[in-house]
């Protein structure tokens, strides 16, 4: 349970915030008092109250180049982090992975080849890639081919067992959102599938397929039935080899498309390469997911993704969740092999973060910070900010934020520079990273806010989009903002 912020309990007068010695050599062993400034301007009570934010608030800020405590209302506090804990899972996998790490998904022969006729199994082998698409198995198909492959007497297999089987990021978000698909050792277009529907006389003509670039292959593993309804506008039934969809008629109009979440990831992947190998004249065998690894095969096509300081900056850029949670438990199984569930990477994770940057007490339950049952408090995510502030790593691949006017309008020309991650779930709202100052003060910060009570109140098919999370995310983006602008004022002018 999160105690509810108390403007009785607010903290006169900003706290230590950070303990610099266990992040930088020959710094102070005890805690940096923080500087006193006058309190002309607004107060931080006074700009937690014109928010108008029902729930919890905590924040901290420290100065990034010494580790100063600066201010902090409730900075041990621990809330929902939503997708700033991205940035942890950032420096979690940079750190173990490296950031020129690239994942590979291989095409391997379980038997001997001859005269072209492969004498085994052929297996499709992911490797934790979270950016595979099907351009990327289209170029491993042709691969194959080129290797002199005409014909397969074995078994078809794709591998996933690289990294744990996940069925759903967070369980308790509706099934048809496709921010929270299955995670496995093998992803596909971010395990989604493209549904796509247009009238056709009385009725729809609908499509379920794969689309990267110049492919589009029909996928067979995920089915939609539209159905004469008004709601609910879908339902998911799962089966042994099919996600198995309906759709309400009724909320369909002409013509539309939508992502929908794959939850059979292993056989998705191999129901397009199939589909891709058998356009080049190679029938494969019935789909068989496994997951342990095939000894003693010969690799016969290898794709490698983008490095992986790439895939992180898109990653922080798009928030995208599963690419979070497969370079997390990737990060986790180089670091103490792997896990035996999302649950106890995100364990591993936490140990890394107490003992690289001295975080008293990181509590995430996921990669992603999909999951509600995460915790983080601000002065432990500034901690690990400062610690990596000098090399300029983290900050490079965050996204800037963008400060606006009281209209909602972009300031182009504002004194004030946000590289940080957003965080967003249903009145949850979180903002981590660096500002600097019209002085050229570097700052690190973290802003967390959440209403936890009105959360647990929404009905599972209601969380999409339920009634107020959006004007409440206004407030606190509003309150976010707020308390750069005072920080810009108060520590770098």
């Amino acid at each position: 349970m999160v105690d509810h912020f108390s403007r009785r309990s607010f903290l006169a007068g900003a706290t230590a915030l950070l303990t610099p010695g266990a992040l930088r050599a020959g710094a102070p062993e005890r805690s940096l008092h923080p500087r006193q400034r006058p309190e002309g301007l607004n107060g931080p009570e006074r700009i937690i109250r014109a928010a108008g934010l029902p729930g919890d608030v905590a924040f901290a800020v420290a100065d990034a180049e010494t580790g100063m405590g600066l201010e902090a209302v409730g900075g041990d506090r621990a809330l929902p982090p939503a997708s700033v804990a991205k940035a942890l899972t950032a420096l979690y996998a940079l750190d173990v992975l490296g950031a020129e790490h690239r994942f590979a998904t291989r095409v391997l022969a379980a038997g001997p080849v001859e005269n072209g006729i492969l004498k085994g199994d052929l297996v499709l082998a992911g490797g934790g890639d979270p950016i595979l698409d099907t351009e990327a198995v289209a170029r491993l198909a042709a691969k194959v081919k080129a290797a002199g492959i005409h014909e397969v007497q074995g078994a078809f297999k794709v591998y996933s067992g690289a990294l744990p089987f996940v069925k759903s990021i967070d369980p308790g978000q509706p099934d048809h959102v496709g921010y929270s698909p299955a995670v496995s050792g093998i992803a596909l277009n971010f395990n989604r599938v493209h549904f796509e529907w247009a009238r056709a006389g009385s009725g729809y003509a609908v499509s379920m397929d794969a689309p990267a670039g110049e492919y589009r292959p029909a996928v067979a593993m995920a089915k939609m039935q539209v159905v004469r309804r008004s709601l609910p506008i879908y339902t998911y039934e799962a089966g042994e080899r099919l996600d198995s969809w309906t759709v309400a008629s009724g909320a369909l109009g002409g013509g539309g498309s939508r992502w929908l979440p794959v939850r059979l990831p292993g056989l998705y992947a191999g129901d397009v390469f199939q589909t891709l190998m058998r356009s080049h004249g190679i029938a494969l065998g019935r789909v068989e997911v496994v997951r342990d690894a095939p000894q003693g095969a010969t690799e016969l096509a290898r794709h490698e993704s983008e490095p992986l300081r790439d895939i992180l900056r898109d990653m922080l850029k798009y928030s995208t969740n599963i690419t979070a949670e497969m370079v997390g438990m990737s990060a986790t199984a180089a670091r103490a092999g792997i896990p035996a569930s999302l649950a106890a990477s995100a364990a591993e994770m936490n140990v890394w973060a107490m003992e690289r940057f001295g975080m008293q007490a990181p509590a995430m339950v996921d990669h992603s910070g999909l999951g509600p049952a995460s915790r983080l408090a601000p002065q432990d995510l500034v901690r690990a900010l400062v610690a990596v502030h000098g090399d300029g790593t983290l900050r490079s691949l965050m996204k800037p934020f963008l400060m606006r006017d009281a209209a909602g309008r972009v300031m182009t020309t504002h004194p004030i520079k946000v590289d940080a991650k957003t965080g967003t779930l249903n009145f949850v709202s979180g903002l981590g990273g660096y500002m600097t100052a019209a002085d050229g003060t570097h700052l690190a910060f973290a802003i967390f806010t959440a209403d936890l009570d009105t959360r647990a109140r929404i009905p599972r098919a209601q969380r999409e989009r339920p009634d107020g999370a959006r004007s409440w995310n206004r407030r606190a983006k509003g309150l976010q903002q707020a308390l750069i602008e005072r920080w810009g004022a108060l520590y770098g002018s």
